[in-house]
């Protein structure tokens, strides 16, 4: 069998090895073949052999030997594979609320003072959590509710229409913020998101058009520390 690939330089691959995955259920296991060669006939596999890690780990890293790497900005607190995780100091944001309940539609489309807020991205997925202080955490740093619709209680965002990027890179954070505040916050998924007296409606209708901090002593502060939700535990 011949395959060919572009991959912007001249080489030549040849078969080696073969890695062959069985299932039963929810379990699996994988054995590891020689590629046998005989004149005049095809290859055929040698006798399996069990999955060891120095392969996986001579694999992964052969996948990654094209990476590009890049400079990471003060703001990234941490990469991995596929991961990244990164903060922002309080800002504004313009922010739309849509819902076939007709709930916040006064909020739809203003301008709100926001926390300083803690991002992941893994896997495709986007999670955020709030800080109560204005400057980079630490790993022992303790977070906080991020008091948004459209998260859940892990800090996971509902992506629904949400126009996400397709990598976790420096480059796309900018595009994963923008995804987030211009899709529309339709549900909450959050009991009580908020210590606000009046609760998560009333504090964002007093923070509407305001030129001022966020009232972070509104954030419901977690046990969970930075260094868990970087390691999505």
């Amino acid at each position: 069998m011949e395959v060919h690939l572009s991959i912007g330089q001249t080489h030549r691959f040849e078969l080696h090895e073969a890695l062959l995955i069985y299932k039963s259920g929810q379990k699996s296991f994988i054995t590891q073949h020689s590629v046998l060669r005989h004149d005049g006939a095809s290859p055929t596999l040698g006798p399996a052999q069990p999955l060891t890690m120095n392969f996986v780990d001579s694999l992964l890293r052969s996948l990654r030997r094209n990476c590009d790497l890049e400079v990471l900005p003060e703001h990234v607190l941490g990469t991995g594979d596929q991961t990244l995780v990164w903060w922002t100091p309080r800002r504004e944001r313009q922010m739309f609320y849509r819902n076939t309940e007709d709930k916040a539609t006064e909020l739809n489309g203003k301008t709100f003072p926001q926390p300083p807020l803690v991002w992941r991205v893994s896997g495709g997925t986007l999670a955020v959590r709030a800080l109560r202080e204005n400057r980079r955490p630490a790993a022992i740093t303790k977070l906080a509710f991020a008091p948004f619709w459209n998260v859940s209680h892990s800090g996971q965002v509902c992506l629904g229409s949400m126009r996400c990027p397709e990598s976790a890179t420096v480059a796309a954070i900018i595009d994963w913020e923008e995804g987030f505040y211009e899709s529309a916050f339709t549900h909450g998924n959050v009991a009580r998101l908020t210590k606000h007296a009046g609760g998560f409606a009333a504090m964002w209708n007093e923070l509407a058009g305001k030129r001022k901090p966020f009232p972070t002593k509104c954030l419901i502060e977690l046990p969970e520390t930075l260094a868990q939700f970087v390691r999505g535990k």
